[in-house]
Parts: structure tokens; sequence; C-alpha cells
């Protein structure tokens, strides 16, 4: 995108300079904007123009504070701070009958082109000297500056109805422009504070006439705010999902993940395997799709590069059993409070459900291994192959500091189907189980029928892992409607474009094994009132038709899984709203799914972080949880009008034929530098709900002009203010809102 700024003086000089240069480029089929700076344009006042040109559609309605190139139409205004923000290699084109070389000392190091507008103009009958049009006459140095043809100049002027003594003056502009590098080092401008202005002869202050005040009119003032985005909410981690987002559109990767780390060690692993509740709960869901916040999370933990955070090492130890993410997540926040970490896992590898339920179609090794390193390279202590038992619980809790017990679900919930399930072989097993041998090249199903029970995440991992094995069908049978199924949405999509059959509204009833095959016996179900979870309670059907049976070879049960609290000492349990928070006269800590079983990976690792807070400020006395939640930004904070309507971008995915026979990734992403532009566009989507991204409508639309920039922020003039709420009926965002008095 190529952005100018141009500087006049009152009258629509500048905007009509602006509206050729933004014709020149649509007519050579780009996108274009042109606008000047409302309610300014009064004589003899410095006015603003802008122009953007992209190849792409323009949705940044800001005005321009680091133009590519500079135009002064009015030479009393050429002064250094026309150069402020503007880029160290752009042009500053001047009405000046100077050459450039004259401006070495005012603009060291610029690109300067000067061309004596006024004297072209007044020649041709433009004006005066003293009134002067320069308009047209800028429109055709500007184009030579810039590489354009005078054919170029001619179709925009004929156009917009420029013709005669017009066309005339631009070519003699553009004959006659002169254009050079000018020598030195260029010197950074910023602008003034407020404070520093130049007094005029008609301030109060010097004797001139007491300035009118307005604001006594005002029966309400207008006052900012900053509300909770929706997708903050809504995560489960913790992570400001908005500052990420903006960071992402600005194309500052590592600045996006550098903001992610600082509540989850996994952005890697939940840009994959998140459910996303962010996503759900995205405003834009209902203007057009909801942004890509997976997808924008997987690809800043992929691009992005981590840096270790040292922290002040403390004398205090604390134990972690467990190596899921609650664990880790735990284990890393509690590294960078300094304290002393040691995790304890009874698997051989570190990771729990995430490498051991999460097939690598969905969550590559390399990814896990990278981001568990990271966590380990924050000094965390690490022994694998160590089950602790309650008697070891015990100890623990007088070696250490503190103990965060996160041991997950262990226990897998079963069905009484009429067989012994130890003793089938294999032939009837659970998900959890089943997805642990197929990542260890032990789960043979080729040429098999399988079927398998449960409307949920393992269900369907399992159900796409037996499908890559080479099963020669497989069925999901669940109880109660598609809509109904807790599996992620886009997993359940997958499933089915790989040919796996969802059998909805059935739940089985018995298991009758032969000697080479298995048969389901399953029953029709309907959709009753809902029950405790909020879902539709399934109702058995009670028609003649209402049994049927399935032929298959294997059965897998993927029903869930609840804590095993065999290492909690029996009466010593402290709980609160049916959570367990540790144990009663020790300090042992617990989290994760032992503690609440909500089941998902971004939400172990909220639960982690949160434990590590607790603890710090058990020992330290130091409370670091974050402050209470601002009011939610809902639908009705934005102003959707303002924005442009724009598909979601999705990244890319391997073909479906080739998918079924490989456990290779199935989402690539945005990988590739064009795909990486896509990232920045989606981020750029963002509503950024309740949060202040500058825009600058206010100002631009405030009639009265009393809002104005301070630092990064914005004032009210109170003095002047009538309270019309124009600012904010024009915010986007819902962070303006009117106050009565």
């Amino acid at each position: 995108m190529a952005e100018l700024t141009i500087f006049g003086r009152g009258g629509q000089g500048g905007v009509t300079l602006a509206k050729l240069i933004a014709e020149t480029y649509f007519l050579r089929g780009m996108y274009a904007q042109a606008f000047g700076v409302y309610a300014a344009e009064r004589s003899g006042a410095p006015v603003q123009a802008y122009v953007r040109i992209d190849e792409r559609e323009i949705t940044n309605h800001n005005e321009i504070r680091e133009p590519d190139h500079v135009v002064v139409l009015d030479r009393t205004l050429i002064a250094p701070r026309v150069v402020t923000g503007l880029k160290t290699d752009g042009w500053l084109v001047l009405n000046s009958p100077e050459p450039p070389s004259a401006f070495r000392e005012m603009f060291p190091g610029r690109r300067v082109a000067t061309v004596d507008a006024t004297a072209i103009a007044a020649g041709n009958g433009l004006g005066t000297r003293t009134v002067p049009i320069v308009n047209t006459t800028m429109f055709g140095a500007v184009a030579r500056v810039f590489g354009l043809t005078f054919a170029d100049v001619e179709s925009a002027l004929t156009e917009l109805k420029f013709g005669g003594a017009n066309v005339a003056s631009a070519r003699q502009a553009f004959e006659g422009v002169k254009a050079e590098h000018q020598p030195g080092t260029i010197r950074e401008v910023t602008a003034p504070p407020p404070s520093q202005r130049i007094a005029s002869l008609l301030d109060s202050t010097i004797g001139g006439l007491p300035a009118l005040r307005t604001g006594s009119w005002a029966s309400r003032h207008p006052n900012r705010r900053h509300l909770t985005p929706p997708c903050n909410n809504a995560c489960p981690a913790g992570n400001d999902v908005q500052a990420f987002v903006a960071a992402v559109a600005k194309e500052d990767y590592n600045g996006a993940l550098e903001i992610l780390l600082e509540t989850s060690p996994f952005p890697g692993v939940c840009g994959r395997v998140c459910p996303a509740p962010c996503m759900q709960a995205c405003n834009r869901s209902g203007y057009d799709e909801s942004l890509n916040v997976r997808e924008l999370e997987r690809y800043v933990a992929d691009l992005g590069q981590r840096e270790r955070f040292s922290a002040p090492r403390r004398d205090e130890a604390v134990a972690v059993i467990g190596s899921g993410p609650a664990g880790l997540s735990a284990a890393y926040h509690l590294a960078r409070l300094g304290y002393q970490v040691t995790v304890l896992e009874a698997e051989r590898e570190l990771g729990g459900v995430m490498r051991t339920g999460i097939p690598e179609y969905r969550l590559p090794r390399t990814v896990l291994d990278r981001e568990i390193e990271f966590v380990i390279g924050h000094g965390v202590q690490t022994h694998t192959g160590h089950r602790v038992s309650r008697g070891e619980l015990v100890d623990l809790s007088r070696r250490f500091a503190a103990v965060f017990v996160a041991t997950g679900l262990q226990e897998a919930r079963s069905l009484d189907l009429g067989v012994d399930l130890g003793g089938s072989t294999h032939r009837i097993e659970q998900g959890i189980a089943f997805l642990d041998r197929a990542r260890g090249g032990a789960a043979f199903v080729r040429g098999e029928r399988v079927v398998v029970i449960g409307g949920g995440n393992t269900a369907i991992d399992a159900a796409r892992s037996a499908r890559r094995l080479g099963a020669a069908r497989v069925v999901i049978v669940y109880r109660r409607s598609r809509q109904e199924m807790p599996a992620i949405r886009e997993e359940i999509d997958a499933a089915i474009e790989e040919g796996i059959a969802i059998h909805e509204l059935v739940s089985p009833v018995r298991v009758q094994e032969n000697d080479s095959s298995l048969s389901l016996t399953c029953q029709r179900m309907r959709l009753g009132e809902p029950d405790e979870s909020g879902r539709a309670r399934p109702v058995p059907e009670t028609t003649e038709d209402a049994f049927f049976d399935i032929p298959c070879d294997r059965v897998i049960l993927a029903l869930g899984q609840t804590p095993d609290l065999s290492i909690i000492p029996e009466g010593s349990e402290i709980r609160e709203n049916g959570r367990l928070l540790g144990l009663a006269g020790s300090p042992v800590f617990c989290g994760g799914d032992l503690a609440g079983n909500e089941g998902t990976v971004s939400a172990a690792i909220g639960s982690g972080h949160l434990a590590a807070l607790h603890i710090h400020r058990t020992l330290s006395g130091e409370d670091l949880f974050p402050p209470s939640p601002e009011p939610l930004a809902g639908p009705e904070a934005i102003t959707t009008h303002v924005f442009t309507h724009a598909p979601r971008r999705r990244g890319g995915t391997i073909d479906v034929a080739l998918r079924r026979h490989t456990f290779a990734e199935v989402h690539t992403g945005f990988s590739s530098a064009t795909e990486g532009e896509s990232a920045a566009e989606e981020a750029s989507r963002c509503f950024s709900c309740g949060v202040c991204n500058s825009c600058d409508r206010c100002r631009q639309y405030c009639p009265e002009g009393i809002v104005s920039r301070d630092g990064d922020g914005y004032r009210f003039d109170y003095d002047y203010c009538k309270g019309c709420g124009v600012c904010a009926a024009q915010c986007p965002r819902g962070v303006i809102y009117m106050a009565e008095l």
C-alpha cells in the first residue's frame, strides 16, 4: 500500500489533487482512497488531504500518520514539520520556484522535487499569485515524480471534467519539475505536545477577546472506557486474544507470540487442537464469519521466535505431579516466577493427554516436543516413569514448599454390553487405549469393520485413526444428534469427508461375540427435554424396528473419562462449587481435569496458570491474579456499518484422498509467504471489540474539533463540547460512551 499526505490551505485544492491522484491509479485497475480532514476546509486554514493506493481492497479509514510521500501545495507551509512520519525513501514534492538543492539544510537526506506551480497556474489563468489554483498543476508534477505517463494525467483530468488550461498547466509542471536526492542524514521530526503551541494575537492570555466556551450547553459528556472483548472472556487459557491478533495485523509475529506466552506455553498445541470458544464468542460471527483465531495462534507459534524469560531464583521448591497441559503450564509459570520446579510423570514421556490422546495428524510430535522443551528450558526438572502414590504425596508435601497435583482423567468410563472387556483381546477396548496403541504402532485394524461409541473428540480421533490404519469401514454410534456432539465441529466434518459414517440417535445395547466377528445391537433414540448438561436428553424409541444389529470386527468405547482420586488421602479434600482445590492441612493444590473435568487442553492450561498464581500468593503474599474483567463488549457495542464484509481465511489442508492413508498433519495453515499475508489480512478482520485501536473516527467526525490526540489516547476539550454524541455514535467498537452530567 502507498500512502500520501497533501498539505494545503483552505478550500478544495488538496482534496481535488487527492482525487486526481486516486483516479489515476483507479483507472490503472488499482484500489484507491482519497479524503480530507473533516470540517477543516476554511479559507486560509492549513488542511490536509490523504490518498491510499493498493492492489487489494482498502479497509483502513484512519488519517495517515506515516506517509510514503508528501506533497505541499502552499509554499508558506514548507517547514520541517511536513516530513513528520515520512518514510525515509519517500518523495517530498513542493510548490516552490527554488530548486531542490535550496532545501538541503531543511530536509537533509530527503528526496525533494520542486515546481513553481503558482507561476504556472497564474500564467494559464488558473487563479492569481495571491489566490492560485494549483491542484491540476501540482498533479502534473506529482505524476512525473511517481513515474506515471502524461497519458495517465490526461485520462484522470478528462474523467473528472478538467480541460483547457488545467491540461496545459499540468503538462508544463510534468515537463518542468526538478527532483534530486539531498545529501546528509535524515533528521527525525516529531510533533510537539498539544501544550507547546504558538500564541495568537487573539489569544485571551495576551489581551484578546475571551474565548466563547460552549461546554456549558451540554447535558452530557463523552467518556472513554475499556471493555472486555468476548474472545478474551471466552478463552479458557486466559489469553489476551485481542492484543495478539492486533499484533498479527501489524505483522509483528514475535510480539504476538510474546503476548501469548504471557499466559500459555502451548500456542502451537492450542492453535491445532483447541475447540476455540473464542471463535464461537466472536462478535464478527453475527456480521459474516468469526475471526479464525485458532489458525492465527498456530501461525504465530510456528513463525515467532521464543525467548526464555529470566527470573530471580527463589529458595522455595515446588513439585508438580503430572506433565499434561495443566501440570506443565503450572511448572512454566512457577519457573518464570523464580521457583525451583520438579515435574513427576508416571509415563515414559512428558505431555500427558497431549501425547497419548491426540493423534499426530492433529498434533505433530515435533510441535509438542518443541513447546515442552521450551517449558523445560526455564529450569524445570523432570522425572518420567515415576508414579506417585498416596503415601508419597504426603511425603512430597513435607519436602516441598508446595505440591500441585494435575493427574488428569485416568479412569475411562465403561458400558455394560454383556461381555467381559478384559477378555476381548482388543476386539472391544477403550478409545484412549486404542489411540495410545496407534501412536506406538501396535494397533492393527486393516480390513476390519470398526464401530466407535461416543461423540467427543476421543471418538472422532479414534475413528479417523482407524480409517488411517486401513479399517475397511468405520462407523460412529452416538445416542444424541450430531448437533449435540461435543467434539470440535471441524473435526466432525473432516471425519465425514474421510468416509466415516455417523449413526445419530442410536444407543448401544449389547455385543455378541462370534469366533471371527462381533455384532453390536443398538436401539434407536429420540430427543427429549434438556438434562443437567443443557443438552436434549436421549429417550429410547419403543417401536418394533427400534432395535437393529451392526456387524463389526472391533468396538471402541469413547464415552469419556473420570479422575482417579486414589492419590488423594481420604477425608482431606477441599472443594468449592464442585471443584477440587487441594488438601486440608497441607500445601497441596489440585488443578486441570483432576479438579474440574472441563476436558479441553486450553482449559487445563488456564487451570495450571491460575494454580501457579495461587501457589505464588500462598508462598510470597504477592497477588498477581488479573483484575476483575471490565464489562463485556457485546454485539451492541459494535458499529458494524463501518466495516467491510470479508470471508474468513482458513489456511490450507492436505487432500482428503491422501489423508485417509497417512498420519501427516491435515491442516497446513498459513505456511507460505503469500499465506503469511493472509494471516495479517485475517487478523485485520478483527473488530477489536471494546478496545481502542486509534482509528481516529472520533476526531474525524467531531463537528466542533474538541477531540485531540493525547499520547497513545485521546482527550476531550469539555470547555467546548456540546455533548452531541457524534463521537460515540461513530466509535466502531464501543469505547466512547455518553454520560449524563
